[in-house]
């Protein structure tokens, strides 16, 4: 990840802060800064999102096509995450700079979506052991201004969520190869149903307190941080820890309660707000370099 440099002094003063409940931009510990989120961006796709948080700006795109299913799932659909770091993000993304992260970001991403709590992926089965859908989900980090995680799981969740699949008319077997015949109506799609979707939470600890959405100046005054995705009924379907620092038991439960309770409330905030842009359809403007 992009490393910010920070003299001691600076650090000392942005530790006081959250020792304090005041951080250096005026949040407090629990306290997220405001999320941009605009949807269906990109006509050439089947679902698309960009979000923008602080200095930090994900843009991700959903592809959708029919493939056969895996032999050990014949009775499950595909979905596949793809993430790619721009090197105009940060100087630290050229060259090779940013696979390592864009791998840990794509790993964080299939664990937090294996689950069939999170998505069942029956529901993208077409015919057993002959055809299914296969979702590419494609992640591009434009700018890093810290809390990428957090920002990559509520992008892939906006876009996973206004993705349209086109409706099958008929699915037959012809001789025994498959026959899938796809409605006219290029409207004539399906949404998936994205209520049980995880969003990613990164819990930060800062000295003795932990804190969300760290900024990339926090980020370096943490030695560890705990990465977790939280599905809407607050059940946590995965848990990564990052950085070289030590968590006692009592703090990582500590953390686990109160990104379990963040998840939640972060979740239904989400839903919400994406709910209501969808009610404008078609008469919603679109803004940005994209329109």
């Amino acid at each position: 990840m992009a490393e910010t440099v920070l003299s001691i002094g600076e650090k000392t003063f942005i530790l006081h802060g959250v020792d304090a409940d005041f951080r250096n931009d005026g949040r407090r510990q629990c306290e997220y800064r405001t999320m941009e989120i605009e949807t269906k961006l990109m006509p050439q796709t089947h679902g698309s999102a960009r979000l923008r948080i602080g200095n930090t700006d994900i843009l991700v795109g959903v592809k959708v096509e029919l493939d056969a299913p895996h032999a050990d799932s014949p009775d499950e659909g595909k979905l596949e995450f793809f993430v790619d770091c721009s090197a105009t993000a940060t100087p630290a993304f050229e060259g090779k700079g940013g696979d390592d992260l864009a791998t840990e970001i794509s790993n964080t991403l299939t664990v937090a979506y294996q689950t069939h709590d999170a998505i069942d992926l029956r529901t993208l089965c077409i015919l057993p052991h002959k055809k299914c859908w296969k979702i590419f989900v494609d992640v591009l980090i434009l700018q890093c201004g810290g809390n990428l995680f957090d920002a990559v799981g509520a992008a892939v969740k906006a876009a996973l969520y206004s993705t349209e699949i086109p409706r099958i008319t008929a699915a037959t077997l012809d001789g025994g190869e498959p026959d899938i015949q796809l409605s006219d109506n290029s409207y004539d799609c399906i949404q998936l149903d994205t209520s049980n979707y995880p969003v990613i939470v990164t819990l930060c600890k800062i000295g003795d307190n932990c804190i969300t959405d760290p900024n990339s100046e926090e980020e370096v005054c943490s030695a560890s941080s705990i990465v977790m995705s939280v599905l809407p009924s607050g059940k946590i379907s995965s848990i990564i820890k990052l950085g070289h620092g030590s968590i006692t038991p009592t703090t990582f439960n500590k953390m686990l309660q109160m990104g379990q309770n963040i998840g939640i409330r972060l979740n239904e905030s989400l839903m919400k707000t994406l709910m209501k842009e969808n009610k404008l359809g078609q008469k919603k403007q679109i803004f940005g370099f994209l329109k």
